[in-house]
């Protein structure tokens, strides 16, 4: 299917922030670099602040064809909402504005036409909505499963689905059933699809709190360890061709399933005066990478 133009009108927690939480949620700011190579050493050919203002800022994703990051935004009354960020004019748009509804995490969904998004409903029930390209004509997904705290597509019926709970569970919901199975406990937040093979990858913590990446087949049933975490964080993210890339301090590594069995540094972002690196993002074409790192302290931004 081709792709579909993004806001064609408007020419991306420590657990999930809460409405009412701003003020107790750490304050981030996002950057995105323009990137070249082969993924060996990330060379940046430009960088670009999307966000630069007090509060939390996160979550971003990049729709296919590198034109916005989508990201979440939490104002001062504690309100979330998704925003994007034009890569080209520099322009920030509030997408969603859904007041007293609060929106996270949002993903550009297979079909290409809408994307989905976590929503804290008024009565604080938090499932997974998806909306219309520009925050329009929202419907509900997974009626059935709650607590909802991050989510990753396969195809256009099978998602994994982080469910809060005491311990966290990762699992694997049908859109056309409207049902989800348990297929892991005690996991962390960060779940993606693995990049050409139908697969997911999330974090399996241990009873200490340490975690390793790990691969799980819908097909087999199988879990398979893929790396461990570096320490301090516990999200990381794909790039295109099969490599893991995350974020430690103001560095970030880059993990090759075929290679040493070892993180390998590629790049200091302390000039660009990025710290406390947690979420990355990178774009479907693997030429843009969105990095979350602690606030800025300036004010530039929305």
């Amino acid at each position: 299917m081709g792709y579909r133009p993004w806001f064609p009108a408007l020419l991306l927690a420590l657990f999930l922030p809460m409405k009412g939480e701003s003020q107790a949620t750490p304050g981030t700011d996002i950057w995105a670099f323009r990137t070249s190579g082969d993924g060996e050493a990330i060379i940046l050919e430009s960088a670009v602040q999307v966000t630069g203002r007090p509060g939390y800022d996160n979550q971003p994703h990049f729709p296919p064809g590198e034109r916005l990051v989508l990201y979440t935004l939490i104002d001062s009354l504690g309100q979330a909402d998704i925003w994007s960020y034009d890569l080209r004019t520099g322009d920030r748009s509030n997408v969603t504005r859904s007041a007293p509804e609060s929106e996270y995490s949002a993903t550009v969904m297979p079909s290409l036409a809408r994307f989905s998004a976590i929503r804290v409903e008024a009565d604080s029930t938090q499932r997974l909505w998806s909306f219309e390209s520009g925050g329009t004509n929202p419907a509900l997904v997974l009626e059935s499963i709650q607590p909802v705290g991050y989510h990753a597509w396969l195809n256009e019926d099978t998602l994994a689905l982080f469910v809060l709970g005491n311990p966290a569970s990762l699992q694997i919901a049908s859109v056309s059933e409207g049902e989800a199975n348990v297929v892991a406990e005690n996991i962390g937040r960060s779940i993606h699809k693995i990049p050409n093979r139908p697969a997911f990858s999330f974090v399996q913590l241990d009873a200490t709190g340490n975690g390793t990446i790990t691969e799980y087949d819908p097909t087999t049933g199988e879990s398979t360890p893929i790396a461990p975490l570096l320490t301090g964080n516990e999200f990381y993210a794909w790039t295109p061709g099969g490599a893991i890339i995350m974020g430690q301090g103001s560095k970030l590594f880059r993990w090759d399933r075929g290679g040493p069995q070892e993180w390998s540094e590629v790049v200091d972002l302390e000039t660009a005066g990025i710290l406390g690196i947690s979420r990355i993002a990178l774009s479907p074409e693997g030429r843009w990478i969105a990095v979350v790192g602690q606030d800025s302290g300036e004010d530039g931004g929305i």
